[in-house]
């Protein structure tokens, strides 16, 4: 099982802040982990819409989204981050 946490309208979207999922062991990079997420319903279609700019932790380190996923415990999913 692999821990998912979402943040900001990632979460708005999707209609909760974190979940358990058992990730196929065809799911093999963070990219391969957006496309699977988006087959998973309407709320996870419309969050990640244009997953380009979906910013993404594997275990609290951020990572580009050709970083595998083997061994991640917690695998967080963010929008773009806006500066003030």
């Amino acid at each position: 099982m692999t821990k998912l946490v979402y943040f900001a309208w990632v979460r708005e979207r999707i209609g909760k802040q974190d979940e358990e999922l058992e990730v196929p062991a065809t799911v093999a990079t963070v990219a391969d982990l957006l496309v699977w997420l988006k087959s998973l319903g309407e709320g996870y279609q419309s969050a990640l819409r244009h997953p380009e700019v979906i910013r993404v932790a594997i275990n609290h380190e951020h990572v580009d989204h050709s970083t595998r996923i083997a061994g991640a415990g917690e695998i967080a999913l963010f929008p773009p981050m806006t500066g003030g």
